[in-house]
Parts: C-alpha cells; structure tokens; sequence
C-alpha cells in the first residue's frame, strides 16, 4: 500500500505528536479523502513494529463493515476482528478490533488491555457529560494509563461548541489537515456546482433549538406540496445526464413525499431508507442505489456519515440546516471519484450554500445570527446557479448582474457557490504559520521541491503558498527575497534546511496576509504581508533550541 504524500504527512504528524506530547491528536482528512490507509498505516506499524494493541470505534454498522473491509485490502496481513451487536459478531482478542461505541462502551474489560484507540468521525464524540465514549475511554484508561487516543473526522466541529479539540476535551489539538480544495485541484476529489430551486422556502420564522432549526417545524415547512411539487421536477430536469442522485429530506413524512411524488408524476423510482427502515430493506435498498440500479435515493439523517458510494453525482438538499458539519457531511457523499463522473452536481432547496458558503471554507458562525451579514454566495437569476459573489456575470449562462447601489470599502473576504474560487483580494489576520518540505505529485525524484507555507487565516480555513529554493532562476531569486524579508539567518539552499530553521523560529511572524483569488487558477495567491520584527540569530546568545532524534522504531504511544 503506497500512500498519497498527504496521506504519509498525516502519519508522520501523527506519531510526531504522539512522541512529543502526552495528550491526544486529530487528524481531519475531508469525506473521500482515504482516511482508512492513514489509519491502516497506523494499526500496523503500532502491531508489527511496537507489538501493540489496537481499538478502532465508530458508532455506525456501515462505518464498521467499511473499515473493515478496506482495512482488509489496505493491509491484508492485519488480524482484525468485529465487535458489534449489529453485525452479530463478538471477535475478541485480535490485535485490531473495530468495535460499534454502543457494544462496548460498558465492556472494557471484556475488550481488554489496548494501548491506542482511534476514533473514526470523531466529531460525533460528545463534548461534556459522561457519554458512551467518555465512559469507554474512562474504564478503559483504567485498564491501561497510558492510553493514546487519535481522532480522525472531516469535520472537527460542532455547532453548539465549535472545535472538537480543546485542553479539556477527549482530543486535544489538530496535528494534521489537508482542504477539500487542495485534494479537488490535485485530483484526488470529484469538482462540484451548484443549483438552487425556483421556490424558495421561507426559513426565517423557524424556531432554533440547540442550535439547530427545530425538526417538526422543518418538515412541516418543506412538506408544502407547491415546495415538494417543485423540488421533484427541477430533480429530474437537472438530473436527466446523471447516474446516482441521493437526496436529504427533512422528516420520514416530508421523505416519502418526495419520493411518491418522484414516482407518480415523473416515472421515476426512488427508494427510501430512515431509521425505522427494516435492516433487510435498507440493505436492499443501498445495494441496488451503489450498483446504478437505483438512480434515485431519498433519506432522512442516515447517510450523512460514513455511506460510502463513489458513483453518486447529484446531491439534493430538500432540507435547511444551520449546521455546518451536517452541511460538509450532505454534501461530501459526492466527492468520491468515479469512472465517468466529471463532477458532482449539488441541488439545493434549502438555502444551505447561501447560509453556509463553500463547503471548503466552512466558518463557525453564530446560529442565532438568522444569517445577518454579508450573504457568502449569489444565485443567477436564469439559470439558478449558485456562483463567486464577485461574479459580474454568471460564468454558465452569461447573465450580466446590475451594478451594486453602492460600494463597499471595507476588505471583508467574500465567499461563493459550492467550491470557492472568486475573484477577490483581501486581507487576513493570520492564527497561526506551518512549514512543510512539499513534492509535487508524480514529480520525477530529481525535481526539485519546494517549502509550503501553511497560513491559518480562520476557524478550518488556510492559504498556501510554495517557497522554491531548490529552483533556478527567478524562482530562486524570489525565494531569497521572501526569506531575506523575514529573516537574519542565511538563505538555505535545501528544503529540509529551509524548515528546520523556520521552525526552529528564525523567521519573522506573519500578522497578516493579503489573498487573491481568481477564477481558472489553481490555488489562492498570497501577494502581500505583514510582518513582525525579524528575530535575532540562532547562533546568538540565545542559540540553537536542544534537538533530541527519534529513535527508528520508537513506539509512539
């Protein structure tokens, strides 16, 4: 199994942070995005190479049988057993166990001594109170003090709570994450657009309750037979070209409405699965939908997490959230690749991608704002196309948008349709810096490299630019420049250099960035800073910080 570079830079954060710290890591990887070879590179190395035991817990049947089976092909010489009351299964004493929360939260000491836990969709943990993972976790720590736990999620936030990692929290800090829109553009995901429906839905009377709409009232709003009459007809207009289309529905009553109205009006047969659906029709249901035998897929709240079918290539939202993560998990069912699958099509009925903007640039708001503020997107009156709020005319039909009324002049970061790639230039206050040695992907093994500079603009939000000092030229010249600005010591001619130094502090802190953002190109462009005073020399009185080496095979955890 050869991991992607992304893939291999988790696992080296990951056991780097395991031997430098004593609490415990995330690791966010977006939906689609192969979290299961990261943590099938760990189980192994903490079996074969550290004679460890391993505890994978997920909350889901799905969850469990697809780690299992990639587990299986990714790494084929692990012995790993199933525990779980779902699946009928009590496999104990294997050296990789995968366990459902719900089966073992009360049996740790029927699962025994393990020395790591990782937890798959870790933002499903929740954050106070002695729920079934704390309590686990609490019983099992007993068992063994030394236990490590690593979170793996797309999404590590709440709505009510924000971050998932916090001091006091089960996971600690994020040691590695990779954006949606890095994997799409290195094509690793599938590219998305978006459309919104005609009829609008009148959200603004919904009632909020946790910091989610409140369900009752949700579905008695969607399940307006003009809103259902119309999400239906624009499904199937739109999705004439398209193979596999699943759909969110508000509520079980809003959901089979959907689907009736699907079927008798427009011939088309839509399945649906809930939580009261009987196990053997679900199956059933899941694999014609994965085969293309079923085009058409309504559900409510159970293939949010963890479903796992790549030829989806039309997502429908007939339902509003104001949740984030639920939004990113709606949406993410479609960025798996596929053969013959060009994009993924998101169909939105209920104003989320207005409300949230793009879905690789989630920022936590407040829930109880009702959407005050600037709107993150803008629909094209024509053809409906949900597009960069900088657009001045809809780049799928053409459509001129009137001039605005009056100019803004504050430098206030827009965001746009599903994906975010508008012509903007702003300025960000800047969190935090990372560095990185980055290979370009299926570069020959004599190119040269280059350093990523990470900058952490936002909540779940970073910008990136790529330092060449191992280039020629120009870009060698401009890389002097970019070091000579920031620091006393002298311009490194290796990468490996380049970092070190740079996190050994020898740079100047980054207050902020000015981002540029065009549509056709690639990535953000980083075209001004500012920056603090350059630090003195590590050859100065204060010298150089104490470097201890790792040993090869040092255990982690």
């Amino acid at each position: 199994m050869e991991l992607r570079p992304y893939q291999r830079q988790a696992v080296d954060a990951v056991y780097e942070f395991l031997r430098a710290r004593d609490d415990n890591p995330c690791v966010v990887i977006p939906t689609a995005g192969g979290k299961t070879p990261v943590m099938a590179t760990i189980c192994r190395d903490a079996v074969q190479l550290w004679q460890g035991r391993v505890l994978i817990l997920a909350h889901v049947k799905e969850l469990l049988e697809q780690a299992a089976e990639k587990l299986h092909l990714v790494a084929p010489d692990l012995p790993v057993g199933v525990y779980s009351a779902g699946l009928k299964r009590r496999d104990l004493g294997y050296a990789v166990t995968i366990a459902g929360i719900q089966s073992v939260y009360e049996r740790a000491c029927d699962v025994g001594h393990v020395d790591l836990i990782i937890v798959d969709e870790a933002h499903l943990i929740p954050p106070d109170g002695e729920g079934m993972y704390r309590t686990f976790l609490a019983d099992a720590k007993k068992i063994n003090p030394l236990l490590r736990v690593i979170g793996m999620t797309a999404t590590p936030f709440r709505m009510k709570s924000g971050s998932i990692c916090a001091p006091e929290n089960i996971l600690n800090e994020v040691c590695f994450e990779v954006g949606v829109r890095e994997l799409i553009v290195q094509g690793y995901l599938c590219a998305l657009r978006t459309k919104a429906g005609t009829l609008k839905p009148d959200t603004e009377k919904l009632h909020v309750r946790g910091g989610e709409y409140i369900s009752g009232e949700v579905e008695d709003l969607m399940d307006d037979d003009n809103l259902v009459l119309a999400a239906c007809r624009e499904i199937t207009e739109y999705t004439g070209d398209r193979r596999s289309v699943l759909i969110f529905a508000s509520g079980v009553r809003h959901g089979q409405h959907v689907a009736e109205v699907l079927q008798t009006r427009h011939n088309a047969e839509c399945g649906f699965v809930c939580g009261e659906t009987l196990p053997f029709e679900r199956d059933e249901a899941l694999r014609r939908f994965r085969a293309g035998d079923l085009k058409y897929l309504c559900n409510v709240n159970v293939l949010t997490t963890g479903f796992d079918a790549p030829n989806i290539d039309c997502v429908a939202l007939v339902r509003p959230t104001l949740s984030p993560g639920l939004y990113y998990q709606m949406v993410g069912r479609g960025f798996r690749l596929h053969p013959g699958k060009t994009d993924c099509l998101v169909l939105d009925f209920g104003g989320n991608v207005l409300r949230h903007g793009p879905v690789d640039a989630i920022r936590l708001t407040d829930v109880e704002s009702k959407g005050n503020g600037e709107a993150p997107a803008k629909e094209c009156p024509e053809c409906h196309e949900i597009i960069a709020a900088g657009y001045a005319a809809c780049p799928q039909c053409g459509y001129v948008f009137p001039p605005p009324q009056r100019q803004k002049h504050d430098a206030t970061a827009s965001s746009e349709g599903i994906l975010s790639d508008q012509m903007t230039r702003a300025e960000h206050e800047v969190d935090d810096v990372f560095y990185a040695v980055h290979v370009k992907r299926d570069a020959p093994p004599d190119a040269p490299r280059t350093m990523r500079v990470d900058y952490r603009i936002a909540f779940n939000e970073y910008v990136s630019e790529w330092v060449c000092f191992e280039h020629t030229g120009y870009a060698r010249h401009r890389a002097e420049q970019w070091w000579r600005a920031r620091s006393n010591e002298p311009v490194p001619d290796t990468i490996e250099e380049a970092v070190e130094v740079a996190e050994a502090g020898a740079l100047a802190q980054t207050v902020s960035v000015t981002v540029q953002r065009k549509p056709g190109e690639k990535y953000d462009r980083v075209v001004g800073y500012k920056l603090g005073p350059k630090p003195p020399r590590l050859d100065s009185e204060e010298g150089l910080p104490e470097y201890v080496p790792v040993e090869d095979q040092e255990c982690p955890f």
